[in-house]
């Protein structure tokens, strides 16, 4: 069973950084894309960031622009979220996600992916 471990959440204040990891193993496959998503509480999941494993190509949500960035290490099959000028708006658990699969389903939405983390909590403080 494929399993992604996320480490690095916590809190934060207003304006400061914060890094997340996440390791994939017992991978059925080579990676086709890996990302990033987050649930704020009574909210749907949400995109946040998302790699392309194949051609490298990057995508973010609106809302994080300018301040996270995502990016990987493929000798260790893990993905990472680097996270500036935290805001509390991004209060929420921030979960991994990867794809095997080569799929047509946009990178953006929850359905492109089938391999799920466990969540970890990042709280931002005002």
């Amino acid at each position: 069973q494929e399993q992604l471990v996320e480490s690095g959440g916590g809190l934060a204040q207003f304006g400061d950084s914060l890094r997340l990891s996440c390791a994939a193993s017992r991978l059925t496959g080579s990676i086709y894309r890996m990302g990033w998503f987050r649930q704020a509480p009574g909210k749907e999941r949400e995109f946040v960031a998302a790699i392309n494993w194949i051609s490298g190509f990057k995508y973010y949500a609106d809302s994080v622009k300018g301040r996270f960035t995502t990016s990987r290490d493929n000798a260790k099959n893990t993905l990472y979220l680097q996270m500036n000028s935290l805001k509390p708006e991004d209060t929420a658990v921030y979960y991994c996600a990867a794809s095997t699969r080569r799929t047509s389903i946009v990178i953006t939405t929850t359905e492109g992916y089938h391999s799920w983390g466990q969540g970890t909590q990042v709280t931002v403080s005002s």
